[in-house]
């Protein structure tokens, strides 16, 4: 992989850490040095110490460019990039169960992961991400993609009492887990999660043998809850019990669970949240295609929730946007809320950033800048008509601002992206692999 030197200092013209939240530097430069990131000084200091030290130092010029944290994806199945738009304009139960599980049901392998992921990396570069958590089947296939690619990743052990092509069962998906897991342990860029699918479709024997795992690995648990209206009505109709309480008495609510949509909370559950350190995952973007729901995040946050954010994937969003899914967010918890000041775009920002990094345990390594992190940053040039005049940096970046103005992206200060184009992959290639798998999964597709 093309590498830049690692001792680099970036001067953008707006440096926006996100922490101390709130906060906009200009005239600032943050100098990485193997890889992370050893101090943030004005431009003025930077000159000095470059000249200063003995060591070869790149200096890297953001005149107009807003200086991010890497953008952490919390949700996605980066492998679905394959099934972008092959059922669309459907509710959540119809597209899963008469479109999505049969196609996977003949397509999924090795190679479908991977080539799907590859093309997923690639959009994810473009658009400003650094960190994907995964929750898909074949996850060494995902890592194998996600390493060529040089972005960081979260990789799903995903659990599911049902025979999938990956495991014949929870107990033989969570012994494959625990291989992966010994055999990545070391390896910087990769961490796991546990990942049970949902609780409609995990029974109690497999949730309680991933709560035991869960301590004993210290691995957070990343799970589809309370997604629809229709999935707390039939549960609580069949059992007496709302999903989130079976979790709760299952010993799973607690600062690793990782709840994912979250659009049907109570007053007394979302206390329940924050009392527990519970995360929540919001993919609004998601949630609007399938008319899954509105998850309260502002009533979240109020409450001392983290709220994380994530795109979902590409077959239910259909991108993997993390700017755009930033705005989403933000407009859509206004109306939620009836409130304009509800979720402001600092906010959307560190949700995006910050926020899904603590809900996966790495908001000491990621999602702000910070001495001591690693360098994962993204510029954005916000050089452009649309983007212009810029009175507020963060408010630019967050409503008005695309993913086609991400200039520059680094990850443990390799560059990934420079000037808008790709280091170390070829995207035609990619794309060319990806649509080799569209006529057979044309013909896999059920004709309803």
């Amino acid at each position: 992989m093309a590498n830049d030197h690692p001792n680099q200092i970036l001067a953008p013209r707006w440096l926006i850490p996100v922490a101390p939240r709130d906060e906009v530097l200009e005239d600032h430069a943050v100098w990485i040095r193997d890889g992370r990131i050893e101090a943030i000084l004005t431009r003025e200091q930077a000159r000095e110490r470059q000249r200063a030290t003995e060591e070869p130092v790149d200096w890297v010029d953001l005149p107009s460019h807003a200086l991010i944290p890497g953008l952490v994806n919390g949700h996605t199945h980066a492998a679905m990039s394959l099934m972008r738009g092959l059922a669309d304009d459907l509710p959540l139960m119809t597209w899963l169960e008469e479109h999505i599980w049969p196609v996977e049901g003949q397509m999924l392998g090795h190679d479908f992961v991977r080539d799907g992921t590859m093309l997923a990396a690639v959009e994810m570069i473009r658009s400003g991400t650094t960190t994907l958590s995964d929750m898909y089947f074949f996850p060494e296939a995902a890592i194998e993609a996600v390493q060529a690619a040089g972005l960081r990743g979260i990789f799903g052990i995903v659990v599911i009492d049902n025979p999938n092509p990956w495991s014949a069962n929870a107990e033989e998906a969570l012994a494959k887990g625990v291989e992966l897991v010994n055999d990545w342990r070391h390896h910087s860029r990769i961490e796991f999660t546990l990942a049970p699918h949902a609780p409609y479709t995990v029974g109690d024997a497999a949730l309680e043998r991933v709560r035991t795992m869960s301590d004993q690995l210290d691995l957070p648990v990343h799970m589809h809850v309370h997604e629809t209206a229709h999935e707390v009505k039939s549960t609580l109709a069949a059992t007496g019990e709302r999903p989130l309480a079976r979790l709760d008495r299952l010993g799973l609510l607690n600062e690793r669970l990782v709840a994912v949509h979250m659009t049907q909370l109570t007053e007394a559950e979302i206390a329940r949240l924050a009392v527990t350190g519970t995360h929540v995952l919001h993919s609004p973007q998601s949630n609007l295609k399938l008319a899954s729901g509105f998850c309260p995040v502002a009533k979240l946050l109020e409450a001392g929730v983290n709220v994380g954010l994530g795109t979902d994937g590409a077959a239910s969003n259909n991108d993997l946007d993390m700017l755009d899914e930033m705005r989403t967010a933000a407009l859509i918890a206004k109306p939620v809320a009836n409130d304009a000041a509800a979720v402001s775009a600092h906010q959307a920002l560190h949700m995006a950033t910050l926020g899904s990094a603590r809900a996966f345990g790495l908001d000491d390594r990621i999602g702000s800048i910070e001495p001591g992190k690693q360098a994962d940053l993204v510029a954005v040039d916000l050089d452009a008509p649309e983007t212009q005049p810029v009175y507020d940096a963060v408010s630019t970046l967050v409503y008005s601002a695309s993913r086609a103005q991400v200039s520059d992206v680094w990850v443990d200060g390799r560059a990934l992206l420079r000037h808008g184009q790709l280091r170390g992959l070829d995207s035609r290639a990619i794309i060319e692999r990806a649509n080799t798998w569209r006529e057979p999964i044309r013909r896999a597709k059920p004709a309803v």
